[in-house]
């Protein structure tokens, strides 16, 4: 399997993990959105918490110019460290939320 295709794989491992767990609370949906093709991969959840909608992305990954991109961490999960534990070099994984000159101060790659 080439690069691209294993970084696909464990991205696509990752989300369908993160969308497995169930809410303890509210009347709330999560789920996969995989979209290999332009390679986004996201953790959505929908619902309701009481009389409060709740609609929005968890966790947001891109894989952009043969990098993984976290572009959005909403979790307590420390999503960079399990794409190292799964194969990724850290040269390989961009901070896409942090601001790019914070980035070279980071572990991980630049962009």
């Amino acid at each position: 399997m080439d690069r691209l295709n294993r970084y696909r794989e464990i991205v696509r491992s990752l989300i369908e993990q993160h969308a497995s767990y169930k809410l303890a609370y509210g009347d709330i949906r999560t789920q996969a959105v995989i979209d290999r093709e332009r390679d986004h991969y996201e953790v959505m959840q929908a619902g309701w918490q009481g009389d409060r909608r709740v609609h929005g992305s968890v966790i947001h990954i891109d894989i952009r110019d043969g990098k993984v991109w976290i572009e959005h961490n909403g979790t307590d999960a420390r999503l960079g460290e399990e794409l190292v534990a799964a194969g990724i070099p850290r040269s390989d994984i961009v901070l896409g939320f942090q601001p790019a000159e914070l980035r070279p101060l980071t572990s991980y790659g630049v962009g």
